[in-house]
């Protein structure tokens, strides 16, 4: 467990944000890893299959991400203000809360990803594969919603390095599954989603297995419920449930609305054929390494401002947020000088199509540039919700990904053409760190308070 109420504030949150990083990576890894098989021996339609489902998958993990960050910073409040009693209650309710969604969200998941990849209007070349690899994921959610869960609750205890031990684990049984169903048993797609859920769901319940060993204070159970003279009672504390679900709700939804935006720019995308449909799939891997360092600070952020709220060192969140932006900028422009002139370089370790390592070369040169715009909405987004004010960095992402982007994507596309479209992206990066900064200003996001003194 680390303290960050005390001690150097970059140190703090640099050292927090590492194995965090570290996390992300391999995080990545399994995206990558399943892109690099399908793209080198199944094809391009498989690879634009893959990439199709990212979003998809994202909203659909939105509500669950979201119940993970309102517990992490409720954890850390109450971590900060040494209260072990209620962040024991914080994390049965959390896991509560999980347990009783994530059956009806499953159901749901898998009944409609036909009509959205419909919608999508993904190319007939890749849309039986696209369908294949999401429902297979899709009814495994539980693995990859259990593993931020406990992320989540990790971090809100200053643990950033547990989620990486089991991301490591998870990724060796991702790698070696994702070439043996592939390359050796010849399965397809299918082999990729069934390696995919097979890894998540081991490192879900490593997870628990490692929580119980190590925190025994805070111990999980899958036994969400009581049934005695009392009568059926679920194991959670209703106030603490109504906190997590203020903070989280938003920040679950912002989550869906930055994956609805990227789906309603897919749809665009898509319409040019299963070439520009690949090339955003690579696009985006590209770009998700790139920004890591950027959510990785961004998230200790969001602990270290918890764990100062709950403590009531006002005056440590402000240097906090000082560090945190300048850590996120100077990553920004350092990440252009590294990526941007091998852009297409990168692009062909996936596939040897041309045009696909083209347009895949067009979408990161148009993004990169204006990393610090998104570095900048990004942390103060994290820093204000660390504070336990979520409503208004979901409203920035509202604005900046659905009322910005997506129209600056069509009528780039429809006055100049596909390679232009791209340049569209990062309009909502440019309005929501405007926003974000104005409202970071004023100061209200301060008016919660710590949630440890109530």
């Amino acid at each position: 467990m680390r303290n960050m109420t005390e001690g150097s504030c970059w140190k703090n949150i640099l050292l927090f944000a590492l194995p965090m990083l570290a996390g992300n990576l391999l995080q990545q890894a399994y995206n990558l890893v399943d892109s690099w098989v399908v793209g080198n021996y199944v094809g391009d339609g498989a690879l634009a299959a893959v990439g199709v489902a990212f979003p998809v998958l994202f909203l659909f993990i939105s509500l669950f991400q979201g119940i993970s960050t309102g517990s992490t910073v409720v954890i850390s409040q109450f971590f900060g203000a040494q209260r072990m009693d209620r962040v024991k209650d914080a994390v049965t309710t959390t896991y509560t809360a999980f347990l009783v969604v994530i059956a009806p969200l499953t159901i749901v998941a898998v009944a409609v990803v036909e009509p959205l990849l419909i919608l999508l209007n993904i190319d007939m070349s890749a849309f039986a594969e696209a369908k294949t690899y999401m429902v297979i994921v899709c009814a495994g959610l539980i693995g990859n919603v259990g593993y931020n869960v406990n992320a989540g609750i990790l971090r809100g205890l200053g643990d950033s390095r547990t989620p990486l031990l089991l991301l490591m684990i998870s990724t060796v049984i991702n790698v070696v599954l994702d070439l043996l169903t592939v390359i050796v048993w010849q399965m397809g797609v299918a082999g990729v989603a069934y390696a995919t859920i097979i890894a998540q769901t081991a490192s879900w319940l490593f997870g628990i297995f490692y929580i119980n060993r190590k925190y025994p204070e805070i111990h999980l159970s899958l036994r969400f419920f009581t049934v005695d003279e009392k009568g059926f009672r679920f194991h959670w504390d209703h106030e603490l449930l109504r906190q997590i679900i203020r903070i989280g709700l938003p920040a679950g939804m912002q989550t869906g609305l930055v994956s609805i935006g990227i789906m309603a720019v897919m749809g665009r995308v898509n319409s040019y054929g299963e070439a520009y449909t690949a090339a955003y799939n690579v696009g985006q891997k590209l770009d998700g390494i790139a920004i890591m360092p950027i959510q990785s600070i961004a998230a200790a952020a969001t602990a270290f401002v918890g764990q100062n709220m709950g403590a009531n060192k006002p005056e440590r969140v402000k240097k906090g947020t000082a560090a945190t932006l300048i850590m996120v900028v100077i990553w920004s422009l350092m990440v252009d000088a590294l990526i941007l002139p091998f852009r297409e370089s990168l692009a062909s370790l996936f596939t040897d199509t041309p045009e696909v390592i083209r347009v895949c070369g067009q979408y990161v040169g148009a993004l990169l540039p204006f990393y610090p715009f998104f570095g900048t909405m990004f942390s103060l987004n994290s820093i204000m919700r660390g504070a336990g004010e979520s409503m208004v960095p979901m409203l920035i992402a509202f604005v900046g990904q659905i009322l910005c982007r997506v129209p600056a994507v069509y009528l780039m596309a429809h006055f100049f053409g596909p390679d232009y479209m791209f340049l569209g992206f990062p309009a909502g990066w440019v309005v929501g760190s405007i926003l974000a900064a104005a409202y970071y200003r004023s100061g209200r996001w301060k008016r919660h308070g710590s949630l440890a003194a109530k």
